[in-house]
């Protein structure tokens, strides 16, 4: 075992830090306060090939590892959590499953543009009625011989008002279960596709979070992704990889408040010390270093599950499973080792506390990430 990043790997992770403290953080608060979407720094997170890290770089990516992933991911959090689920979005959801299920042609017209930052992806499965129980979908796609007429909604989409390719699953034939459902890929301004308002949230409000209606949408037949039937697997297989981006997500929100609690600490006096020198504080940052520790360890092994051709859905399920319940716990103890500093904006931390507690939900809530972990644990 070698528990140490390659030279490339801390240089992908400085330049992901670099980016962070010099373009993500200035306006932070404001695009949170005014749920902002960040247009002209998602631009330069394409550019910097942060949109498309582990794409081939013969399809416009950069053609990076899952590790150098996990690490952007972890940097950007750090600082604002809005963008980088847009990151962790257009990666594992949309970018890789086109390069990982889709035809040349396929790959050509949509990834390319997607993995450079050039589109902005969206991946439609939550529905009303179907979240985490994603057998039982409500949009149908009906074939029409040369084209499929799409009809439903799907609500929790994230860039759903700002994406330009959404990948969209749908029930074909609902009596085969999860074998009639698939994967389509639809476009911005397809007649009968309407996005509604935009979701006011709790945390990572500068994200775009629509619901979708699909009223008698025609998609080419060309728009399936793989073979008929094959949706409910494409969406499992592309979930598995995006709980590593979640993980590494809510890595990074935790180990931000961390590092601002600890700061912070060394800074505030009371009782004539600095308080870190109390036990009360001194103790609750043993506790964070240690758990964030851990939940770095869980998600690097999962990124280095997928990066070795290993089955990752345990990896990535504990690693979601573990990370998001330290960002929700040690996000709280960041608020309060700032005491009534924690309580207001400028100081950061309850932004990190409010972003937090979507890690526990999107991409499959804590209690699902239960289930894979005792289903895979039972098979053993």
């Amino acid at each position: 075992m070698n528990f140490s990043l390659t030279e490339e790997h801390l240089m992908i992770r400085d330049a992901a830090r670099d980016f962070a403290q010099t373009e993500l953080l200035p306006g932070v608060i404001e695009r949170d306060n005014t749920q902002t979407f960040p247009d002209s720094l998602v631009r330069k997170m394409g550019e910097l090939g942060f949109l498309g890290v582990m794409v081939d770089p013969k399809y416009g990516g950069s053609g990076m590892d899952a590790i150098s992933y996990a690490i952007i991911m972890e940097e950007l959090s750090k600082i604002d959590a809005s963008a980088s689920v847009i990151v962790s979005v257009n990666n594992s959801l949309v970018c890789y499953g086109l390069e990982a299920y889709a035809n040349e042609e396929q790959k050509q017209k949509y990834l390319t543009k997607l993995a450079s930052g050039q589109s902005v992806g969206a991946f439609c499965l939550s529905e009303p009625e179907a979240g985490s129980d994603a057998t039982s979908q409500r949009t149908t796609a009906i074939d029409k011989g040369d084209h499929y007429l799409i009809n439903g909604t799907k609500n929790w989409i994230t860039s759903g008002g700002r994406a330009d390719v959404y990948i969209v699953i749908a029930q074909t034939d609902k009596h085969k279960g999860s074998h009639g459902i698939n994967a389509f890929i639809l476009e911005k301004g397809m007649p009968g596709f309407d996005i509604g308002p935009k979701e006011d949230k709790l945390g990572i409000r500068g994200s775009d979070t629509h619901t979708l209606q699909f009223n008698d949408v025609k998609v080419p037949k060309e728009n399936r992704i793989g073979d008929d039937g094959s949706g409910f697997r494409f969406a499992m297989k592309t979930l598995s990889g995006g709980r590593i981006g979640i993980a590494a997500q809510a890595l990074g929100i935790a180990a931000g408040a961390y590092e601002l609690a600890l700061k912070y600490s060394k800074e505030r006096k009371a009782f004539g010390t600095e308080i870190c020198n109390h036990q009360a504080i001194a103790f609750k940052l043993a506790d964070m270093h240690t758990e964030i520790e851990a939940a770095r360890m869980l998600v690097m092994r999962a990124a280095w599950d997928k990066d070795q051709g290993n089955n990752y859905d345990m990896s990535s399920a504990m690693a979601k499973l573990y990370a998001s319940k330290v960002a929700m716990e040690h996000t709280v103890e960041a608020v309060q080792i700032h005491g009534g500093n924690g309580f207001v904006k400028e100081y950061h931390v309850e932004r990190l506390m409010r972003d937090a507690k979507i890690t526990q939900i999107y991409e499959g809530t804590s209690e699902i990430q239960k289930i894979v972990i005792s289903r895979g644990i039972i098979k053993e």
